[in-house]
Parts: C-alpha cells; structure tokens; sequence
C-alpha cells in the first residue's frame, strides 16, 4: 500500500509517498523559517498563506518521480497546530481523497513523531517509551500499540524548542533557537554557568523550562551590571546543559521504572548532538536502547504522517470527509471521527 501523507501543522508544508509504511518514495518539505525569522518565532496568518502557496508545487514535486500514478490512500495531520495551517492540508486532502476516491485517515501530528524511526527499519518492538521535544512539544510517553500513546510526563509551560529560542532571541544570536544553541554550544563551557535545573528532583517526569529561561535572562543582567558577561557560547553551553540534563535524566528514570528497554527520541530538538551523544550513554548504561530518527524525519515531515497512517489503515481505521481540525488535540487523544 503506496500512502501519500500531507503534514501543515505549523509552518512546514510537506507531502510524501511512503510503500508500505517504511519504503519512503519521497519526502518533499517547503521551509517557512526564512518568512519567520524577521518575527522571532511563527506568525500564524502568515503561515497559513504560505502553505495555501506552497501546497500544489510540492504536492507535484513529491508525486513526480511517480509516473502521475494514484496513491492507494491518504494520511494527513489534523492537530494538533496552528488551525490555519491545519486546514490548508486537511482540506487538501479531502479534495484528493473525493477526486481520486481514496480511503483517507487523519493523524495525530505529535503521536507521529514517535513512530519516524519506522521509515528506516528501526521502529521498536511494543511497549516503548517515547520523548518527543519540538518547538511545541515536550513531553514522554508509553506507546503500548498502534493507536494508542499514554502520558507519562509532559513540560507544565515552555516547551523545550520554545526554551531555545527564547534564549537565542534574547542572546541575540538568531531564530530559530535550537540549531543556534546546540552549534554555539559546542564552542562553550557547560560548566561555566551552573543554572538551576528545574523539577530534577520533583518525583515525577513532568518538565519546566520557564524559570531556567529566566534565570538566563536574570544571570546576563547582573553579569552585565558587573561588567562579568563571559561570551554567548559558554552561556549557551551551560543553559544547555541544564535543559538537557533534566531530560535525559528523566528519560532514563521513566524508562527504568516502567521496565521498558526501547527509547524512541523524536521531534526537532532530537536533532541536538548534545542530547543524543548524552542519551545514548545513560540508556546504554542501563541497558536501554535509545533510537533517534535521521535528522530529516526528526523535524516536521509527512513520511511519519504516511507511515503512522499506513498502521491505523491496515487496522481498518479510516476518517471521513466530513473530519474537522483539532489545533487543541492532546498527544495520545484519537482523532475524532
């Protein structure tokens, strides 16, 4: 079964033909970064008149190498995201699934971050435990099956990508934040800064990355005040690590506790070398598997919308033309029928 996936969440508009849910024909992604940055994060009218734009040129470029044949079905994000943008895709693939006459299944855009890894052979076997960080998103989760996706811990304000460009965009030094930081990083010393690293110790996985950003904020002030502002790359480095140590501390833990011995880490900041090369030595510790998508399928794309759809279709799960956008659906809830 050939899926032709559609993701428009926020501000990425991509199609992708995905055989048999891990045979990826194609996987076009337009950019909007270049729009954004003059703004410091994603304005959402502008997003979704980009897509409105950008939709039919990738829509072509994705299927072209395909001899102009039909997809046997379609999968598309319909939350949660910028309800704009949502509605360019969904209402996208409603057209093609009625023109074309193909079964069509909504996703849950959070839920298909954590199965990436399937579009390179390397999705685990359930139960597996799940981190998917993103600019929207921070959060763990139990994945018992198909379908289904549990709350272990969630970010209680910032999600750690926000994190990330906060921090950048006050340092000065760019949107968006997360590349920024982990290539600035790599120049620092994390142990230059000890900035606080909030919920270690809390009890449970749940996150908070509001007060770290503000405890950068507050620490550049009164570095500055007192005229001791080391360089932005060591104040990078150690916001970082205070971020990240916390996550992966936390994945490690929930993994232990649970007895689950496959991590997938997926989302945009599962891009940040940091936070693989200091996952994978804590889980290999414990003898835990960590497994990270190629950076290409961390950040938003339709092959995961393709290849989580190509699951719930062959479980006969199908949503009808008459679906909504959910900007509001929670990680783990089913797409309303």
């Amino acid at each position: 079964m050939i899926v032709l996936g559609i993701e428009t969440s926020c501000d990425e508009t991509s199609v992708s033909l995905v055989e048999g849910g891990c045979n990826v024909i194609s996987n076009v992604v337009a950019s909007q970064i270049d729009l954004h940055r003059h703004y410091g994060g994603v304005v959402p009218e502008i997003a979704s008149r980009a897509h409105l734009e950008a939709m039919i040129p990738v829509l072509r470029e994705a299927t072209s190498e395909f001899g102009g044949e039909k997809p046997d079905a379609i999968a598309v994000t319909v939350g949660p995201g910028l309800v704009g943008s949502l509605a360019v895709g969904v209402s996208f693939a409603k057209g093609l699934s009625w023109s074309w006459k193909l079964p069509m299944v909504g996703v849950n855009h959070v839920e298909a971050h954590t199965y990436a890894p399937m579009l390179e052979g390397k999705l685990p076997p359930f139960p597996f435990l799940a981190l998917v960080v993103s600019g929207g998103h921070t959060l763990l989760a139990l994945i018992p099956s198909v379908g289904r996706m549990e709350i272990v811990g969630e970010t209680q304000d910032d999600a750690l990508g926000e994190a990330f460009d906060k921090v950048s965009i006050y340092l000065g030094t760019g949107y968006p934040g997360g590349p920024v930081i982990d290539a600035l990083s790599r120049e620092g010393n994390p142990a230059k800064v000890r900035f606080p690293r909030p919920m270690k110790g809390s009890g449970n996985y749940n996150f908070s990355f509001s007060g770290l950003k503000t405890a950068v904020i507050r620490y550049v002030e009164k570095a500055s005040s007192r005229d001791e502002l080391p360089g932005n790359a060591d104040i990078a480095a150690s916001f970082q690590e205070a971020a990240l140590e916390v996550v992966v501390e936390k994945t490690v833990h929930a993994a232990a506790e649970l007895g689950i011995g496959h991590v997938v880490a997926a989302g945009g900041v599962a891009c940040n070398k940091r936070l693989r090369d200091w996952l994978e030595e804590r889980c290999g510790g414990e003898g835990i598997e960590v497994i990270f998508p190629s950076p290409q399928y961390c950040t938003d794309n339709a092959a995961m919308v393709a290849g989580l759809g190509f699951l719930l279709l062959e479980k006969g799960i199908t949503t009808g033309l008459g679906v909504d956008v959910f900007p509001g659906l929670k990680p783990g809830e089913p797409v309303p029928s």
